[in-house]
């Protein structure tokens, strides 16, 4: 047998060849995806931090007076990690729970369907992209609050913030483009935002301890993946966590690397995208 793109260049030299991996399409892609959401960055990433200040100050007023304490660790600076990283999630999946839904709306879908594109390389780029902003997101949140009065943000294991931040943004933007392959309309989507990811960042420890939790509520709070998320990402800022660290890495891989089998199958075989 012979090789066809090889054949291919003989028979027409100036021709280009995507080989394995299309480099050049992928990365368009990709920058496509940031400059639509960069494009209206006061909405997408500075909003997004404000809101986010602002339950810090509503809850350390509210419930973090008086000196109180959670695990030996100032309310403020508890609650701060997993306000950052609660906002980072909440906005991966903002951004991919968007683009094909947007597309299928709008009747524009072919622009991703039709560019030589594997469903691998597609998913890259909108993952990629949803977790670009925000890890801009987080940046912003995080920045904000070195500045912030009485709270302490200053990461004493930097790799655990890296890999329970990229992990959570990974994890709500395969669950986002899912969400944005099944979804028909925007009720489809704000559905799954509020029945879902919003019920699910509440109760993932973000505003108190597990271990505070009767054993029952123990139990239903480590089959949710976004507690392994705050209960890493904190660990990152504070050195205590209420959970494994090392089993909740695994868990989130695991979750992650299921997620994105589903969303690739889902796109290879068009489900709900083509005719």
């Amino acid at each position: 047998m012979t090789d066809q793109p090889e054949n291919l260049v003989r028979a027409n030299p100036g021709v280009p060849v995507i080989p394995f991996v299309n480099w050049g399409g992928l990365r368009a892609l990709y920058v496509k995806e940031v400059r639509r959401f960069f494009k209206v960055q006061l909405q997408t990433i500075w909003a997004p931090a404000i809101t986010t200040l602002l339950f810090l100050v509503i809850f350390t007023v509210a419930l973090g007076g008086g000196g109180r304490m959670v695990m030996g660790i100032h309310f403020a600076n508890f609650i701060a990690p997993g306000l950052i990283v609660m906002g980072m999630m909440q906005n991966a999946f903002a951004n991919s729970s968007f683009s094909l839904l947007v597309g299928k709306i709008q009747g524009t879908i072919v622009d991703y369907l039709m560019p030589p594109l594997s469903s691998g390389e597609v998913l890259f780029a909108l993952v990629a992209a949803s977790m670009t902003r925000a890890v801009l997101v987080g940046l912003a949140v995080w920045l904000a609050m070195c500045f912030w009065p009485g709270v302490e943000v200053i990461p004493q294991h930097f790799w655990a913030v890296v890999w329970f931040g990229l992990m959570g943004s990974a994890l709500l933007s395969f669950l986002g483009v899912l969400t944005s392959i099944w979804a028909e309309k925007f009720d489809h989507a704000a559905a799954v935002t509020n029945f879902v990811v919003q019920p699910l960042s509440l109760l993932s420890g973000t505003f108190y301890s597990v271990d505070a939790l009767a054993p029952t509520f123990q139990t239903i709070s480590h089959a949710n993946p976004f507690f392994y998320v705050i209960s890493g990402f904190r660990y990152g800022f504070i050195g205590i966590a209420d959970s494994p660290i090392a089993a909740g890495a695994l868990v989130l891989l695991g979750v992650n690397i299921v997620l994105g089998a589903i969303c690739y199958v889902a796109l290879t075989k068009g489900w709900k995208l083509k005719n």
